[in-house]
């Protein structure tokens, strides 16, 4: 059973978060994130597959330097 890193309960689930980045002015926002959260305090947190994934997301995404991305995990992953 997977333990809250932050507040140290037995009560993780599966679930989905928007991640948002502020880079230069710029906003990314990638939708659909897969993410555990904490049922008892609410912090989510991500495995390191999917922190990976996300950093070679936002990184793609700093190279279009577009005033606003949004981006779906689901189709970027």
């Amino acid at each position: 059973m997977i333990m809250c890193m932050f507040c140290k309960c037995d009560t993780v689930k599966e679930s989905t978060t928007t991640h948002v980045v502020n880079y230069k002015n710029c906003i990314i926002v990638i939708k659909n994130v897969p993410c555990e959260e904490c049922e008892q305090c609410g912090e989510k947190f991500y495995t390191d597959e999917v922190a990976e994934h996300l950093e070679v997301i936002v990184n793609s995404a700093k190279k279009l330097m577009q005033e606003i991305s949004v981006i779906d995990y689901n189709k970027a992953a």
